[in-house]
């Protein structure tokens, strides 16, 4: 395979039907042994990658009752001299039971062999190899089985050096750069450690790794991992999952530039990603711990239970933050109520998502920004000279760039306010303008407090029936949902807006002015003379902006 090939074009790794690794020699490595000299491949010889772990002699013609996969068959013929047609399904069932290739002596039992068994051989890339005649069984099976038992030695002395090296690592306090920068010069390839949605967090190797990965096939044009169920080695390349706790870590990715990757690579990269899995799992937990601390803190200075403003200030630097100067609060919340149809974890990864789409947006823009994710909400806190709607809109980007993303989230953003005693009323801004501009907007809206105007007033009747009933009482008719009605509802609506200027009301709508006039005189004998009523006017604009709100 080379460099620039996909995973999905790659030989087959040497690996079983379950996924296991399996250890020998292959059948061309067999046949460098200093007895199979004289050997010859007779048919099959795109099977010479075919794994040989362990060697039988066939004795009796029921041998398919004892072999076994990745078995080096050797006959001299003699079980099958009176039935030579039967050789002909030989083959097909040896390569049934996973057999890695049939070794026979000729001339003394059996003179050639069939065609049809050789057309076979080709067909199943199934080697059928010619023993040399001087050779005796005895020392096949030693130097082979002594190959490959050494082979195996060497294997597991190194995974267990390489073992001995992670685990130092973690020992002493080393992160997932040092791991990949371990396996890089343990294996002499690339490494690339990728999150779960195949995004590379860290990469390190001879070839200076992912940084020389640019444009190969096996990242997309986003910089995501392509299959990344495509387990084991793969030519040139190999991947392994970082798994632990039944969660997905992400993948320990690796890259040769000279030759192919092996089983015993593959092996030391799922040692690898043990250690990664234990290396994630270990910072997850101070992470969260971490987490909680600036939450609690948080929380309380939003309900204004931290204390006074120094003593706010000064905790809020050992954060990293900076709550001494005037400030804006951000709340982000997740649309819909999905808990009842997802899992608690799923929920929670979803969550973890916001609050680090929030994170890095926020850092983007203010460094001293402070940033924490609660049950059902991230909250940001900004200071002056930072945009809180472009640190919103970057979030949106981060939070909708995941595989598979489909949910949105609702953010609103308070006033700026001079000290942290206030952000507590900042907060409650936010939270209202989040629940409004939802309301108004549907799911996916953005809206500052200031922006809500009236709103703000008509969110706070807590009976929703009263404010429904005043629409109805003050539209009458033109509260209905048939088209006719809200087109003609619409027309009042603008008229409101421009003050009853009926030339500009018409040329918004691309009216005719006599028709316009037609219409007002239809709205009028609805509503009543609200061209002559200021108090009507209001009621009817009031009724229209209840309308608006969603969930009334």
């Amino acid at each position: 395979m080379s460099d620039t090939d996909t995973l999905d074009g790659a030989a087959p790794g040497r690996r079983t039907s379950t996924g296991t690794l399996t250890h020998g020699l292959s059948v061309e490595a067999v046949l460098g042994v200093s007895t199979l000299a004289g050997a010859r491949v007779l048919a099959g010889r795109a099977g010479l990658d075919r794994v040989v772990q362990r060697l039988n002699v066939m004795e009796v013609p029921d041998v398919l009752a004892w072999v076994k996969p990745h078995e080096l068959l050797l006959t001299t013929g003699y079980p099958l001299r009176n039935t030579p047609q039967s050789l002909a399904h030989l083959v097909a069932d040896l390569d049934e039971r996973g057999l890695a290739a049939m070794a026979i002596k000729l001339g003394r039992y059996l003179d050639e062999l069939p065609p049809e068994m050789v057309e076979q051989a080709d067909r199943l890339a199934f080697p059928l190899i010619l023993l040399p005649g001087g050779v005796g069984f005895d020392d096949i099976l030693n130097q082979v089985l002594t190959d490959i038992l050494n082979r195996q030695a060497a294997t597991l002395a190194r995974a267990e050096e390489a073992h001995r090296a992670l685990v130092q690592i973690v020992l002493g306090g080393g992160g997932l750069a040092e791991v990949a920068a371990e396996v890089a010069g343990l294996l002499d390839v690339s490494i690339a450690a990728t999150d779960a949605d195949g995004r590379v967090i860290t990469g390190c190797g001879p070839r200076g790794a992912v940084a020389d990965w640019t444009g190969v096939p096996c990242f997309d044009g986003t910089g995501r991992l392509v299959t990344p169920d495509r387990y084991g080695a793969h030519g040139a390349w190999a991947v392994v999952p970082v798994k632990a706790g039944g969660y997905d870590h992400g993948r320990l990715v690796a890259r040769t530039a000279h030759g192919e990757l092996c089983d015993t690579d593959v092996s030391i990269l799922e040692r690898a990603a043990t250690v990664a899995a234990l290396v994630i799992t270990k910072q997850q937990a101070v992470t969260a711990v971490e987490s909680k601390y600036r939450a609690d803190f948080l929380r309380d200075v939003i309900t204004g239970r931290a204390g006074g403003d120094e003593r706010v200030a000064a905790h809020a630097a050992a954060f990293g933050w900076k709550l001494s100067r005037p400030s804006a609060v951000i709340v982000a919340e997740l649309d819909g109520d999905e808990r009842t149809r997802r899992g608690q974890a799923e929920e929670r990864l979803v969550q973890d998502r916001l609050v680090a789409a929030c994170t890095q947006a926020a850092r983007r823009h203010d460094v001293s920004a402070a940033v924490a994710g609660f049950s059902h909400e991230a909250v940001v806190v900004v200071g002056a000279g930072t945009d809180p709607e472009r640190v919103v809109a970057d979030a949106c980007a981060l939070f909708a760039d995941h595989p598979g993303a489909r949910r949105t989230f609702s953010a609103g953003i308070s006033r700026f306010v001079a000290t942290p005693s206030a952000l507590a009323g900042a907060y409650d801004q936010a939270t209202t303008a989040v629940r409004v501009g939802r309301q108004l907007n549907g799911a996916g809206a953005s809206a500052t407090f200031d922006s809500l105007g009236v709103y703000r007033l008509l969110s706070l009747v807590p009976d929703t029936r009263e404010l429904r009933n005043f629409v109805t009482e003050t539209l009458g008719g033109l509260a209905g949902d048939d088209p006719d009605t809200a087109d003609l509802r619409h027309t009042l609506d603008v008229l409101l807006e421009t003050n009853l200027n009926v030339a500009e009301t018409a040329r918004r709508l691309h009216f005719h002015y006599n028709t316009l006039r037609y219409r007002i005189a239809k709205l009028e004998r609805a509503l009543g003379p609200f061209t002559a009523d200021a108090h009507l006017r209001l009621n009817l604009t009031l009724a229209l902006r209840v309308l608006r709100m969603r969930g009334i």
